[in-house]
């Protein structure tokens, strides 16, 4: 008996260790991250990844800096390079966890930046993926505020294209920010951005 008792305590401990390093690991990422260190970040959570593979965050945040580093890169080999990486990580956090709005949302972005970069090229193949991204991500998640909030603004990028009124996505946004205000994330590690990103679309909805 005692010595199940041993093990088992043991065993606790090892998790919590784990656990404990997981914490840190990210605290650590996100510090970098906002210290504007993309580079250092990525490479942390990565890092962090290959310790957490049942864990899709730390694949989520490696796909969305760089993600975030592709937008206005104007070198294609270094978009080549950032995108390639988004989408390798965000597949692997897909596999984690599937139908994933948040994941959705990610894989979305990613279009979006090849289509930012050359719509000429990237807009015909990928504008309907986008569009069918936000709209299943929208129906598994109808009050998550990044969803909505993201749909409406590719929306109102897609509206601006073809040269009509934004105005009707304008009432989207203002959802969102209803949806922000009462946003609870799962941990501290889960997604909880664009609200600041909300609110600057629905000021100039206003104007």
């Amino acid at each position: 008996m005692k010595n199940t008792i041993t093990i088992l305590l043991f065993i606790a401990s090892l998790s919590l260790n784990a656990q404990d390093q997981y914490t840190k690991g990210m605290q650590k990422a996100f510090q970098f991250w906002g210290e504007g260190k993309a580079i250092e970040a990525s490479n942390l959570f990565e890092r962090i990844s290959n310790a957490e593979m049942d864990n899709w965050l730390p694949f989520y945040y490696v796909a969305q800096i760089n993600t975030i580093s592709a937008f206005g890169e104007k070198d294609e080999k270094k978009l080549k390079e950032l995108l390639g990486k988004a989408q390798e990580f965000i597949d692997l956090a897909k596999a984690i966890s599937p139908n994933n709005p948040e994941i959705l949302v990610q894989q979305a972005m990613i279009h979006t930046a090849w289509i930012a970069f050359d719509g000429a090229t990237y807009g015909m193949t990928l504008s309907g993926k986008v569009a069918a991204l936000y709209a299943q991500a929208l129906q598994l998640a109808p009050d998550n505020p990044r969803v909505v909030f993201s749909k409406a603004e590719w929306d109102m990028g897609s509206a601006r294209y073809f040269g009509q009124d934004v105005t009707p996505y304008c009432k989207d946004v203002a959802k969102s920010l209803e949806l922000f205000a009462n946003f609870k994330a799962e941990s501290p590690f889960h997604p909880n951005w664009g609200a600041d990103r909300a609110e600057a679309v629905s000021k100039q909805c206003a104007k």
